[in-house]
């Protein structure tokens, strides 16, 4: 079996030791890489109902069989575990360039368990496990502690994973960053290493994985940017990354707005991928083996923030603080997004959280002044979080928990404590599902549907055969992030093509069926984690708001639709309802 070393080191920073271990084929073959390896490790080391931010909970971070090769969208890595904010299954991914340099040090996985004593960084080599005392890193923020480490690491192109002050304070939607500007960024990862006092890992080496077929990988790559370098998709990422979903969602009245009262805003032309474009003078950025370049390097060219430098904002981070929060000023939405990656917590819960504050201060029931549109007292709100202060000490605990403490359930918009992606669910009811069934709460990219909707493959209100076009989207997605690739990458690698990166990187032959039965062991392999630490039915809903309030044009999500498709949903997989008998 090839595209394996197959070997996992396992770290205990509690007493600092380190271990390497073997993987059988059989395993391999079963989970294959990525988040079937990083399922299969929380489900066999895990214990069950543990707390996440524990000394015995463990994190895992792993790679896939298509990692440094030369597959274009190949180099991200996937970061596992079980979330501080739900109290389920964890998973969450980034690009850059850090896959490669966490490779070649000769390891399909790492798991970190255990909790130090004081502060301290990892450093992973092809050579050894490093434990070194980072006293003096505690308190900087994210680019301070990379650009600190990298200076210190005598390795060419190391990669540094770190946390921000955020994570240090166990922050539950803190985030883990690398490469500058490339967040694992949802169910709080970051709180999970600050729990172990971790400020940092450093990876670098000189191990090759091996290929079966090194040479047809690379004129697979060759072929494939001759073909896609110029493909729409490709120069719609290119020219304007993913803020072109601004105009879509808003067109659709599908774009989250004031505190998901409304699915559009009257300042969409501000903060757009045109306006981008106006004000901020955007570069292209690719990952490594990447051509599509979606991300943007900017520097904003006027106003208060002039001389700003980012890598984004993404269009989740729009939709965030420039739907849910108003914010009509895309430097503003600049200004917030460098905010969170520098303290290092997620945006979307950020900007999720800040719109739920505003709504409870305007009800009386925080004494914190903030209101729709104002940068200024969001991120002193955001200070607060990190610090653990005051309001912003229940906020740290995530929604679920703030919600309950100030009787706001009934406003909270959330999926097992996490809150849902820029797409609305009263518009585009495919997202209700996914939604509703994603393993890791609320979350867009495990089946990425809003895509089939938005784009006429099948009608937003449809119930019908719905969830079996839904499945087939996740089992692709799934599989993305087995070997792992990146999502924006699903139109140029349909079943046929992954079934090609899969002999060329394994050696194995993966037909259709087979790609399927590897996706359905592997979403089962995340339920199943997600039984076993009590998730019930109604955890696999949506929220109220959805169910009962409509949108000014009148769409809801109607309750016998929705148990509609989670019951296809359900019988297509072969699952019964969470909690019954004979429960897959």
């Amino acid at each position: 079996m090839f595209g394996f070393f197959k070997k996992v080191l396992s770290l205990n920073v509690s007493d600092r030791t380190s271990r390497t271990e073997g993987l059988d084929t059989a395993r391999i073959e079963t989970d294959m890489g990525g988040k079937g390896l990083g399922s299969r490790l929380l489900l066999d080391r895990n214990p069950v109902g543990v707390d996440p931010l524990a000394p015995e909970s463990h994190l895992v971070m792993a790679l896939g069989p298509a990692t440094d090769s030369p597959v274009h969208g190949s180099c991200r890595h996937g970061l596992f575990a079980k979330s501080p904010l739900t109290g389920l299954y964890s998973e969450s991914y980034a690009g850059g360039s850090a896959a490669i340099a966490m490779s070649r040090t000769g390891f399909d996985a790492f798991d970190i368990t255990g909790a130090a004593d004081r502060p301290l960084w990892l450093e992973i080599t092809d050579q050894g496990t490093l434990f070194h005392d980072a006293d003096e890193l505690w308190g900087l923020d994210t680019f301070e502690t990379e650009a600190a480490l990298k200076k210190r690491v005598a390795a060419r192109s190391p990669a540094v994973l770190t946390i921000g002050p955020a994570g240090e304070n166990q922050v539950r939607f803190a985030v883990v960053k690398n490469d500058g500007w490339r967040v694992c960024g949802r169910t709080g990862m970051g709180a999970v290493l600050g729990s172990k006092k971790i400020k940092a890992v450093v990876f670098h080496g000189q191990k090759r994985r091996p290929f079966a077929d090194p040479a047809g990988l690379k004129a697979y790559a060759k072929e494939k940017l001759q073909i896609f370098k110029d493909h729409p998709v490709t120069q719609a990422y290119r020219n304007s990354g993913t803020p072109m979903m601004v105009d879509v969602l808003n067109k659709a009245g599908a774009f989250p707005s004031r505190y998901w009262s409304t699915g559009s805003v009257d300042h969409a032309h501000k903060i757009n991928a045109k306006s981008i474009k106006t004000h901020c003078k955007p570069r292209p950025k690719a990952c490594r083996t990447c051509f599509m370049a979606c991300g943007k390097t900017l520097t904003v060219q006027h106003g208060r923030h002039q001389g700003l430098t980012l890598e984004g904002p993404e269009y989740e981070t729009i939709y965030a603080f420039g739907g849910l929060c108003m914010v009509d000023e895309i430097e503003e939405i600049i200004f917030l997004n460098d905010q969170c990656d520098r303290l290092g917590m997620d945006t979307m819960t950020a900007g999720n959280l800040a719109a739920f504050a505003i709504e409870a201060r305007r009800r009386g029931k925080i004494d914190f002044s903030i209101d729709y549109n104002q940068p200024d007292r969001i991120a002193a709100l955001f200070k607060k979080i990190v610090l653990r202060q005051d309001v912003g000490g229940l906020l740290a605990e995530g929604i679920r928990p703030a919600s309950e403490e100030l009787g706001l359930e009934e406003i909270a918009v959330h999926v097992k404590g996490l809150e849902p992606a820029g797409y609305d669910p009263r518009v585009l009811k495919g997202m209700g599902l996914a939604y509703a069934v994603s393993d890791r709460g609320a979350c867009h990219l495990r089946t990425t549907f809003y895509k089939p909707e938005l784009a006429g493959m099948i009608d937003p209100d449809q119930i019908e055969e719905k969830a079996s076009m839904f499945i087939d989207f996740e089992d692709r997605c799934t599989l993305f992030d087995t070997l792992i690739l990146c999502r924006f990458y699903r139109d140029l690698y349909p079943w046929e093509e992954l079934g090609r990166i899969f002999s060329m990187t394994t050696g194995k032959t993966m037909r259709q069926p087979d790609l399927q039965a590897l996706a359905g062991r592997v979403v089962t392999n995340t339920r199943a984690f997600n039984l076993r630490e009590g998730m019930q039915a109604e955890d696999e809903w949506l929220p109220k708001r959805f169910l009962k309030e409509a949108l000014p044009g009148g769409q809801r999500v109607a309750s016998q639709d929705l148990g509609r498709l989670i019951d296809d949903y359900y019988r297509l997989r072969g699952w019964t309802k969470p909690g019954a008998r004979g429960q897959a």
